[in-house]
């Protein structure tokens, strides 16, 4: 069965080169061949060549973007170059700094052996950092479901049938947010638990502006059901408060007219035109194994 690890990457080559080396030492049946396909989204930092060890792993690919395009539209071009380019059973989407565990990687292929043909989550059970981030966490995860109906608890980490890989290439929000097309396009995922690990090297990328960003871009995917729940409120506020109306009192109505105006310019992300096009902002194709 053919596994195609995807990993978006931007400078942190040093990570990308431990978490090769631990993939490639996992004690992974034989009857599963892994292959990976590293997206290095306009790098500015070169990479050193230390791929000759990694013997268990059948082929490795870079594709080089030639501009700088995000997290969520790497994964978006490097599903798009699988589906178009390669053969493929499965892949798994997955960060490339540790915090996504390469060890959890059997657990998502044992799951394969049983619900065959299904797509596999990593729902996160346990984070590794520091208090603040977790309470911000849970906000985010509160500000999705309030908004936007929906309980997302996994995040890139998957593994993707071929049939998910097709409904996500021909859905446009896969542009925008990965996490939100994935909760779109299937209603029956399989999940594991999954424990966030730590970096490998260097703080972690997401801080509270992008957690608010991640958050306002799955709210987008659904932004029919937030428009609908956003006006509502609005309703229900001003009876409310309109007998004792202040500043301070409108303060909630700014901050949800903000998210409104967010969530509509996160939503013209969502473009099928350029998603169609992706793989024309590869620059070139490294076959480094």
């Amino acid at each position: 069965m053919k596994i195609k690890i995807l990993i978006p990457i931007y400078n942190d080559w040093q990570s990308l080169s431990k978490l090769l080396e631990e993939i490639n030492n996992l004690p992974i049946s034989s009857e599963f061949q892994i292959s990976i396909i590293v997206v290095n989204d306009a790098s500015n930092h070169d990479r050193e060549d230390n791929e000759e060890t990694l013997n268990n792993i059948q082929s490795i690919k870079i594709l080089n973007m030639k501009t700088n395009q995000g997290h969520a539209r790497c994964i978006a071009t490097g599903l798009k170059y699988i589906h178009e380019k390669d053969d493929f059973d499965y892949v798994i989407p997955m960060d490339g700094d540790g915090e996504d565990r390469p060890e959890e990687i059997n657990d998502f292929l044992e799951q394969i052996k049983v619900n065959t043909e299904k797509s596999i989550v990593g729902v996160r059970i346990k984070r590794s950092e520091n208090l603040l981030f977790k309470i911000c966490y849970q906000l985010h995860k509160l500000i999705t479901f309030t908004f936007a109906g929906k309980t997302i608890k996994f995040g890139n980490y998957s593994c993707l049938s071929k049939a998910t890989v097709e409904k996500m290439i021909k859905e446009k929000a896969t542009w925008n947010s990965f996490s939100g097309a994935l909760t779109k396009v299937e209603n029956d995922l399989v999940s594991i638990p999954s424990t966030r690990g730590s970096r490998y090297f260097g703080p972690s990328k997401m801080s509270f502006y992008n957690l608010i960003k991640h958050s306002l871009s799955i709210i987008s995917v659904f932004r029919k059901t937030f428009l609908v729940r956003s006006a509502l409120f609005i309703i229900l506020y001003i009876l409310l408060i309109k007998s004792n109306a202040s500043v301070i009192t409108a303060i909630p109505l700014v901050f949800l007219l903000i998210a409104v105006y967010s969530v509509s310019n996160l939503a013209l992300r969502e473009n099928m035109d350029e998603f169609d096009k992706a793989l024309s902002n590869i620059n070139d194709v490294e076959n480094i194994k």
